[in-house]
């Protein structure tokens, strides 16, 4: 069985969707083949995950219509594969399937996609509240039971890539990690505030941690912003990784963190990928759709009656649902995830 997914656009979204390659696997065996096409971006993602034989490169941007091109990648895919499961809801995205005159083309319903899906799916959402479950779904037949326990994403490490990207940055494993991952692509109302990740980095520098900053370039200020208000002889205990490394150097570099705190964002979903003791800080989302998938997470939220509101942006202005969600909670319950590596090391 050949299979072509046509990816999300989104890192969490791509890193839940190995629940899908994983049932896929089970459902057709283990010769079943798995490509993905995907935004170039998402390949040091795909590359991780055992169950994918290749990344397709999908040049268009998020939004990008642009139908002479997905007509010409749809000729070049033409004859590969039996089946293309489509995980945007999009119309655009099921064009390269229909184009490569795929057999079978499998799908939710999404923005009206009769014909270009002949196998479309009606989503009942009360039936499957998580995403991956909507994405673990279109593996079996319809009104099929889901296998249970469900997979988790496990995304996996080469060795001696993590250790290029140690060296790349001079980073040691002297003293345990915690990562910060303080930004998030979808609006302020997910972003714990500045000072409220100091204040964790503080205490977990003063018990001997050492302290790595992780995001995109439009997250640095944020990191520096951290970083300028610790003290001068803990600044220095911490890093700015920033918008510094690729995203394979990010996810080889988080599997070394010996905790995680971490806004709603892909990189919680990497961080939980890697089974990294993750501590989640919810907003105006929830983890009732997109929790992080993996045994050691705790997630934070105060419930406040405005949230979730699921808004980009505070419509009353104040963020109280981050802003008076205290240091102190994050900081027990990264104490009771974490233990004391520093009597108890363990190898990443």
């Amino acid at each position: 069985m050949k299979i072509l997914i046509v990816g999300p656009s989104w890192v969490g979204d791509m890193v839940m969707a190995q629940t899908l390659f994983t049932c896929l696997r089970a459902q057709h065996g283990p010769d079943c083949q798995i490509d993905v096409l995907a935004p170039e971006w998402s390949r040091p993602i795909l590359e991780r995950m055992p169950e994918v034989r290749q990344a397709l490169s999908f040049p268009l941007g998020h939004g990008a219509l642009e139908l002479a091109t997905r007509r010409r990648i749809g000729k070049e895919l033409a004859g590969t594969y039996d089946q293309a499961i489509v995980l945007p809801n999009s119309l655009k995205s099921a064009l390269v399937p229909l184009f490569a005159g795929i057999p079978l083309r499998t799908g939710w319903r999404g923005e009206m996609r009769y014909g270009l899906l002949n196998d479309l799916r009606l989503l009942d959402k009360a039936r499957y509240p998580l995403m991956i479950e909507r994405f673990m779904a279109l593996a079996f037949a319809p009104g099929s039971e889901l296998p249970r326990p469900y997979p988790r994403p496990a995304l996996q490490i080469e060795p001696a890539s993590r250790e290029a990207a140690l060296g790349r940055f001079g980073l040691t494993l002297d003293r345990p990690v915690l990562a910060l991952c303080p930004g998030a692509e979808f609006g302020e109302s997910k972003r714990w505030p500045a000072e409220h990740y100091a204040a964790v980095a503080d205490e977990k520098i003063r018990q001997g941690w050492q302290v790595w900053l992780f995001g995109s370039k439009k997250d640095h200020p944020v990191g520096e912003d951290i970083r300028q208000r610790l003290i001068p002889g803990l600044r220095e205990e911490s890093i700015n990784l920033s918008g510094e490394t690729s995203l394979a150097e990010a996810i080889d570099l988080l599997s070394c963190a010996a905790a995680v705190v971490s806004n709603d964002s892909g990189l919680m979903h990497v961080a939980a990928a890697l089974d990294r003791p993750l501590v989640a800080v919810y907003g105006s989302t929830s983890p009732s759709f997109t929790p992080p998938l993996a045994t050691r997470v705790e997630t934070v939220q105060l419930g406040l009656e405005c949230s979730p509101c699921f808004e980009r942006t505070c419509r009353f202005g104040h963020y109280n649902c981050l802003r008076e969600l205290q240091p102190a909670m994050v900081v027990s319950r990264l104490d009771g995830l974490a233990g004391d590596p520093l009597s108890d090391p363990q190898d990443p």
